[in-house]
């Protein structure tokens, strides 16, 4: 199955590592470091640039952590993954 994390963006759910409240999550320095050493290593993917909701912490197929932050809020994304089509 899949998730769609708005636009044209869609990834799959067997992917997703985490998914997370922004305004919790990067409440705390480590989790910001976090957010930056992704998109310093060019990990991070802004789904929309509208004010961010959450972020999704994803695996790609070589095991490497990409990050993708949606406009989406968090509960919003976790109802999608319970969904079933």
């Amino acid at each position: 199955m899949f998730l769609h994390l708005g636009y044209e963006t869609v990834i799959r759910k067997k992917d997703i590592i985490g998914i997370f409240d922004i305004d919790t999550a990067t409440v705390t320095k480590n989790t910001r470091d976090y957010l930056f050493r992704k998109e310093k290593e060019g990990r991070c993917i802004t789904v929309s640039y509208e004010l961010p909701g959450s972020f999704v912490v994803c695996a790609d197929k070589e095991g490497n952590e990409i990050v993708y932050i949606s406009r989406l809020s968090a509960a919003t994304l976790l109802k999608r993954t319970e969904e079933v089509f």
